[in-house]
């Protein structure tokens, strides 16, 4: 059996201490992963229902064969994995602003990371999403024209509760529509949130985009006994 607890990594970054830990969870025995950020959880291996479903629902409207897929925010790389499963994807390209991150999943210190660092279709950039979107120039800097199927964005924990206080204008309408420079007409927008609908937000993506949607994803939380639920939004750009 494995120890019940293990920091994997910690490191200071520009945002604060990151850290990586393993630990049992007693009530299901088995390996929990989770990140902190100084005193604050960012993720965990323990509730992925809704990380699943960012790519699920993203992709599900869009026709065709051949898709790019970006994804900003690798995390634990949930989403990342759900996209390579479906067959229809050509490329992935997974943004992490945080280096640090990017070197668990190459040194394989989480779980399915082979996954995606052996996998012809995904590249992982290290870089600011955000500030792509605020200057337009998209993961490859030297191709300022690319475009993708869908951007699927799992980064703060809601439009309203954010990591660091740059990344707010992303969620207003003049951000959204920067937003828009990275996709193809009729490309899909989705994004993961910790909150209920926010009915500012959904405002702010008709503004923009076509049709938007808020999900609500609900799972079994064992650890209250009862259901938790995150929310994932889904818009389209106007062709």
């Amino acid at each position: 059996m494995s120890v019940r607890f293990e920091e994997l990594d910690w490191r200071e970054t520009p945002m604060g201490a990151i850290s990586l830990r393993r630990r049992v969870e007693p009530s299901l025995g088995v390996d929990v992963y989770e990140v902190k950020l100084d005193d604050e959880f960012l993720m965990s291996s323990l509730f992925t229902v809704a990380e699943v479903e960012l790519a699920r629902l993203g992709l599900a409207s869009l026709p065709g064969t051949d898709l790019d897929v970006l994804v900003g925010g690798l995390g634990l790389g949930y989403t990342a994995r759900a996209v390579l499963e479906d067959p229809r994807v050509r490329s992935l390209t997974g943004v992490e602003a945080l280096g640090e991150v990017i070197d668990w999943h190459e040194r394989g210190l989480l779980p399915d990371a082979a996954l995606l660092t052996q996998d012809a279709r995904c590249r992982l950039v290290a870089g600011d999403f955000f500030a792509m979107v605020r200057d337009g120039t998209g993961p490859d800097t030297e191709s300022a024209s690319q475009r993708f199927d869908a951007v699927l964005v799992d980064i703060d924990h809601s439009p309203r509760h954010v990591l660091h206080p740059s990344h707010s204008p992303f969620y207003s309408v003049e951000g959204l529509r920067r937003l828009q420079s990275l996709l193809h007409p009729g490309g899909v927008f989705a994004l993961w949130s910790d909150d209920a609908p926010d009915d500012t937000f959904v405002a702010a993506l008709k503004a923009v985009f076509t049709a938007p949607q808020a999900h609500v994803v609900s799972f079994d939380n064992h650890l209250t006994g009862g259901t938790s639920a995150n929310t994932v939004y889904v818009a389209v750009r106007r062709a």
